[in-house]
């Protein structure tokens, strides 16, 4: 696999012009039974520019031999779609990476009409590989976005919603500061079979209204964060059988690393973490995530 991450996260600093620890995390105990990173975006590097075959291999020994890979521009979009082709089988002689591709509300919120237009012709042409699964991510966010801006990311929204029903792949959303609009652009469209919360954000009230609705809730590495006792109480309340889990990698890295570099490998932080507050058999969950994840997106063989 000769592709290598497009772009490269900036390093960051603290407050007081020190720069912060951008160092990856070692790997942690595996886990006893597969499961599946269900948002990950590969295009983008970590500190150390590893190779995406490393971080494959490094995924897989952590018991996260496969993945999602989510391209949210048009430049990852075809990046994603150049890995598809190039992937090679892991140790298990599988496939490892999905695709998903689509524009982020917030490059949504930069397109004029006619640039939208012609990403979204785009974005339906990529997703006609055999392996593209997913319409994703789109939605909304109302916390980089100004109310300017808002009337185009919604209207890409309903485009994404459109083009996931039209092609029976799933949508995976983005909603971060905006849960009413989304819930209701979603009542107003009508959402796709398989309708997935990426890096779910909402409250136990929400949850159970997605739950309802027959949809799934992604959780990422803020499950692990102290301050995150209100997305805790969510994930309780979610039926097994609805339950994802991603990294949203290289963001969101699980406690004890906030703020370093994420990637699938530490996955394990976030399903322990998920089983201890759910009260479930780590094993079983393991299990139930895998076969979730392969309901909503098909096999990866």
């Amino acid at each position: 696999m000769s592709l290598r991450p497009i772009r490269a996260r900036s390093q960051t600093t603290e407050a007081d012009g020190r720069s912060r620890d951008r160092s990856a995390p070692p790997p942690p105990e595996p886990l006893p039974v597969a499961v599946v990173d269900d948002h990950t975006h590969l295009d983008i590097a970590d500190a150390q520019d590893r190779s995406v075959a490393d971080l494959l291999a490094l995924a897989a020994e952590a018991g996260v031999p496969r993945a999602v890979q989510i391209g949210c521009d048009l430049a990852a979009a075809r990046w994603t779609r150049e890995l598809l082709d190039a992937q090679e089988p892991g140790p298990d002689g599988v496939l490892p990476l999905l695709g998903g591709v689509a524009l982020h509300p917030n490059e949504a919120a930069r397109l004029d009409a006619a640039g939208l237009d012609a990403a979204m012709t785009e974005v339906e042409g990529l997703l006609a590989h055999p392996r593209m699964r997913v319409v994703g991510e789109t939605g909304l966010d109302h916390f980089r976005t100004p109310p300017e801006g808002r009337a185009a990311q919604e209207e890409s929204f309903r485009r994404h919603v459109d083009l996931a029903k039209r092609t029976g792949l799933a949508l995976q959303i983005h909603d971060r500061d905006a849960h009413d609009d989304v819930l209701r652009v979603l009542r107003e469209e009508g959402a796709p079979a398989v309708t997935v919360f990426h890096c779910f954000s909402g409250d136990v009230a929400m949850a159970r209204v997605v739950a309802e609705a027959g949809w799934y809730c992604s959780f990422a590495g803020v499950l692990t964060f102290g301050n995150a006792q209100d997305l805790r109480e969510a994930c309780a309340v979610v039926p097994r059988e609805l339950l994802l889990v991603e990294t949203d990698a290289p963001f969101l890295t699980p406690h004890p690393y906030r703020g370093r570099p994420n990637a699938s490998y530490l996955l394990p932080h976030t399903v322990r973490t998920m089983a201890d507050l759910r009260g479930d058999d780590l094993a079983e969950l393991c299990s139930a995530l895998t076969a979730n994840a392969e309901r909503a997106y098909g096999s990866w063989s």
